[in-house]
């Protein structure tokens, strides 16, 4: 098989349980310098460009969003985004819950306040957000011509079993729900995903390849259709149960270097 393409997701499989990238992932990385290393995640860009640093591939294209934003050299190549009409039905079902709503536009993120949530985020992905209510991020938005690329719902469980219900059923056409925990969902366009990002990412900037020559990682939900329909899709251990029956392979655990360990076996 000839892989000439590798593409990675982050947060559950390219990171230790420090969310950080090991030295032994960083020194394999560099060792496969002439094989383009694809950051891919649900993660906004500026949540990834410090990880791009660290493994020496700045000049290197990112998939943020889970494919709502696909940059080369800060370049958009390809940008979804949700309707605003949709943040408002989202903010609105939201008003008398405890539910925190983080708001993407490109390289901005929005909070209404610094709490648990928020600084549990500032914490995973080493940004700092801009304090601004909801109401003022979707009226900002409004008259800039600006819509959210990603909307990140967290609270307690109960709540946001409530939301998950009311959106799936009242926008199911428009948007795509990602339950990576009970406390999580992550809201994106419904018509991207990181396997149809690898595709126009292939098709800008890698011709000379296809998909089949690209060997990526995941770990969840939002990784199955990525890992299905690349030449090699291999899922670290720790993956859900879901993931791990789809993988054509499976390494060791994002805590011990499963990804560092499988470029040194295949490479």
């Amino acid at each position: 098989m000839n892989l000439s393409l590798i593409c990675s997701d982050i947060d559950g499989t390219l990171l230790n349980k420090d969310r950080e990238l090991s030295l032994s992932t960083i020194k394999e990385i560099n060792r496969l310098s002439h094989i383009p290393f694809i950051l891919i995640s649900s993660r906004m860009p500026k949540a990834m460009r410090h990880l791009q640093e660290k493994i020496g591939n700045t000049n290197t294209p990112i998939i943020a969003y889970n494919g709502g934003l696909i940059l080369d050299n800060n370049a958009v190549i390809e940008s979804t985004v949700i309707k605003n009409s949709v943040l408002e039905s989202t903010i609105e079902t939201c008003v008398g819950t405890s539910i925190h709503l983080s708001l993407y536009h490109h390289d901005e993120w929005y909070v209404p306040s610094l709490d648990y949530w928020a600084n549990r985020e500032i914490y995973n992905t080493k940004v700092e957000p801009i304090v601004r209510s909801n109401h003022e991020v979707l009226k900002a938005w409004k008259q800039e011509g600006k819509e959210a690329h990603k909307i990140m719902c967290m609270g307690e469980e109960h709540e946001i079993d409530v939301l998950y219900e009311f959106l799936e059923g009242n926008h199911s056409n428009e948007i795509i729900l990602y339950r990576s925990k009970p406390t999580y969902i992550e809201i994106s366009h419904r018509s991207i995903s990181k396997k149809t990002a690898i595709e126009t990412l292939i098709n800008h900037c890698y011709p000379d390849i296809t998909i089949d020559n690209v060997v990526a990682f995941g770990d969840n939900y939002n990784d199955i259709e990525m890992l299905k329909a690349v030449g090699l899709g291999i899922a670290v251990a720790n993956a859900n149960d879901h993931v791990l029956k789809i993988a054509k392979q499976i390494t060791d655990t994002n805590k011990n270097d499963g990804v560092a360990k499988a470029l040194s076996d295949l490479f």
